[in-house]
């Protein structure tokens, strides 16, 4: 029998990467259903309890991920990973145990929740990072397309099977599916036998600080001439795109009057357009160009969110299914490509803070748009606030087309800087500012 095309499938470093990490995503999202609803169900959340409890989940986005890009930067990438997965099985584990016992509350779930956030802002950005000292420079867009299927499937199955899960075995108890896909995913990350090289320093140079290279990493970000429009495109896509969602469910059910069912078979589009999109993107690439394969994607799910405002109150199913499965494909193929052009030009000491200051810039903006599109909501009515988030995401694909992206034909060429040995005789380590590709 032939194996599947693509040189990954012969990667054994890879392989184990994927697989754990695709059983994880299985499992987050049994959680991602079980610990609201436990706390929605079995411990009587109030709905402002219930609203900090999606609150501390993401903050750990917002207050973490510039200080752990700093960290991913100097310590070796895999034991982040395997750190990151173990602490998460051993918090999750707590919720059935302290279940059995009769001592959860709602005051542990924050606490885990927060923890858990934070040990996932660690992982997402070491995970982003490691990437391109795990596998050559060629294979990065085959690797994030794998990577992006399966997390892709677990959001399109995920949601169901959870659902079945605490059917059967009640939320608390779901929940250990979780941590143990997570020991799972730690026990193929253990054996991964790629080396890794830290960072070199100059001999007797002082131990370098936080804030400067915070600083460092955010300024490459915002001064390149590819990364600045590729955040400005996804940072604003989130915006809109999080304010229209935001109400998304409360215009299905209040002014669609449709059936959970129905609900949940719309809300399934996103994750069948995000599979066709992940497999399809390097393919996109190779006919369009990384430029093309950029702004043509995020162009395709701008129009899509046009769909939800527009759904004819009499059969809105097709119209929101059809909106969905687009803005899924758009997104997914979009985030292939300029996720591996990032990993491709960047440093490899800078690939952390490179990637935490885009998390923390374009996830920065979700809480924001969540914030007006419930304000509007209020103030004018649920169509009204979805009009906003659909025609503001009809723009957001122009700084990227605007830009010198539009313009990129292959995956340009790592960047290679010197080392400190030929820094210290050419006069000084290089700044961020002279870094190619920088104004």
């Amino acid at each position: 029998m032939r194996r599947p095309g693509g040189t990954l499938w012969h990667h054994s470093d890879f392989l184990k990467l994927w697989t754990g990490q695709s059983i994880s995503e299985f499992g987050s999202q049994v959680s991602a259903l079980a610990i609201p609803w436990l706390a929605a169900k079995e411990l009587h959340a109030s709905p402002i309890e219930f609203s900090v409890l999606g609150v501390l989940a993401f903050l750990p986005f917002i207050l973490f991920a510039l200080p752990a890009g700093v960290w991913v930067d100097r310590l070796r990438r895999r034991p982040i990973l395997i750190i990151g997965d173990a602490s998460r099985a051993l918090l999750l584990a707590w919720i059935p145990l302290a279940w059995w016992f009769g001592l959860l509350t709602i005051w542990q779930l924050y606490v885990i929740e927060f923890v858990v956030g934070i040990f996932t802002v660690f992982f997402d950005v070491a995970y982003q990072s490691y990437l391109p000292s795990l596998v050559e420079r060629d294979q990065l867009m085959e690797g994030n397309s794998k990577l992006q299927t399966t997390a892709a499937a677990a959001g399109t199955v995920g949601p169901g099977l959870a659902g079945v899960l605490i059917a059967v075995f009640t939320a608390p108890y779901a929940i250990l599916i979780d941590a143990a896909s997570f020991v799972v995913s730690t026990a193929f990350m253990i054996p991964i036998r790629r080396p890794e090289k830290l960072p070199e320093h100059a001999a007797g140079a002082p131990k370098p600080k936080m804030l400067p290279e915070l600083k460092e990493g955010l300024a490459y970000v915002v001064r390149h001439r590819w990364l600045k429009w590729i955040a400005v495109c996804t940072g604003s896509s989130n915006f809109f795109s999080s304010l229209a969602m935001s109400i998304g469910v409360l215009y299905m059910a209040r002014s669609l009057q449709m059936s959970s069912f129905a609900a949940g078979v719309v809300m399934a589009g996103f994750g069948a357009g995000s599979i066709v999109g992940a497999v399809l993107a390097p393919r996109l690439q190779r006919s369009l160009g990384v430029g093309g394969a950029i702004w043509t994607p995020v162009l395709l799910s701008s129009v899509a969110m046009l769909a939800w405002p527009l759904a004819p109150a009499s059969f809105p199913v097709p119209f929101l299914f059809a909106g969905t499965t687009l803005f899924g494909f758009g997104a997914v193929a979009y985030n292939v490509t300029q996720v591996s052009l990032r990993q491709a030009i960047t440093p490899e000491r800078l690939q952390g803070r490179m990637n935490a200051s885009m998390r923390w810039i374009v996830w920065g903006t979700m809480p924001l748009g969540m914030l007006a599109g419930g304000a509007i909501a209020t103030s004018y009515g649920l169509r009204a606030a979805l009009w906003v988030g659909a025609v503001g995401c009809c723009f957001t694909w122009l700084p990227v087309f605007l830009s010198s992206v539009r313009t990129i034909g292959e995956m340009p060429e790592p960047l290679v800087e010197p080392t400190v040995a030929e820094a210290s005789l050419a006069g000084g380590i290089l700044e961020p500012a002279a870094l190619p590709g920088t104004e």
